[in-house]
This record gives structure tokens, sequence and C-alpha cells, in this order.
């Protein structure tokens, strides 16, 4: 069982806006810090954005600052990412991790992973 779902993913055009969740399937994430990353054909996975679990502390990719915004809604456990003026270099497919307390940059320090969910932005 994969133990975070991600949805919300599709295809549009450039300068638009998509909404993706990430929620846990089968557990709680409390405590967990929780991070989205994304994967492009023949990339390495990048980190794009994460929130820390204590603090709230949100940390951006520079590709993405000012254009996406993380937020979590603590009651349902659940992860949001809300990416506006879409570009064509973020298609991708973005997966949500989770990792204990702190945020990290890097996708080997997370412990969880969603399916992945694709974005394509034609342009």
């Amino acid at each position: 069982q994969v133990p975070l779902v991600e949805s919300g993913g599709g295809l549009v055009q450039a300068g638009a806006s998509l909404r993706l969740s990430c929620a846990p399937s089968g557990r709680t994430f409390s405590g967990y810090a929780m991070g989205w990353f994304r994967q492009a054909p023949g990339k390495e996975r990048e980190f794009v954005v994460a929130i820390s679990w204590s603090d709230g502390n949100t940390y951006y990719a520079d590709s993405v600052k000012g254009r996406f915004t993380i937020s979590r809604d603590y009651a349902k456990n659940t992860v949001y990412l809300q990416m506006n003026s879409l570009k064509p270099e973020d298609t991708a497919v973005y997966y949500c991790a989770a990792k204990l307390f702190s945020a990290s940059y890097y996708y080997t320090e997370y412990d969880y992973w969603g399916q992945g969910t694709q974005v394509t932005v034609s342009s």
C-alpha cells in the first residue's frame, strides 16, 4: 500500500494553475515534514518545496518561488501545492514525500513517497 496519495495533476496551458493534493493512506503523518519533488523524463528528481511539521516553515526551489505555494491542513493531514503561472519547464511527475520533523531539500532523506501525479504544461 502506497503511504501517500497525490492527486490534481493534469494537462494545462502555460500560464494556467493547478492544485495538487497529498493525503495519507493507511497511516497518519503527524510529526512529519512534507515535501514535493518532481522528475522530468531523463532528469534527476529535484526538490520543489517543503514544509516543516513543528513551525510550518516553508522552503522553495528558486525556480518556483513566487509561483508555487505549499500549505498544510493539519486536521485532514493533507498537504497542498498550489501552482500558478505554470511554465512548460514545470512539466514532470510530481511526488509527495514525508520525513520526520524538519524539512529537507534532499530527496534521499524522505522516508515515505507517493506514486506521483503527472503535470504537463503545453506552450
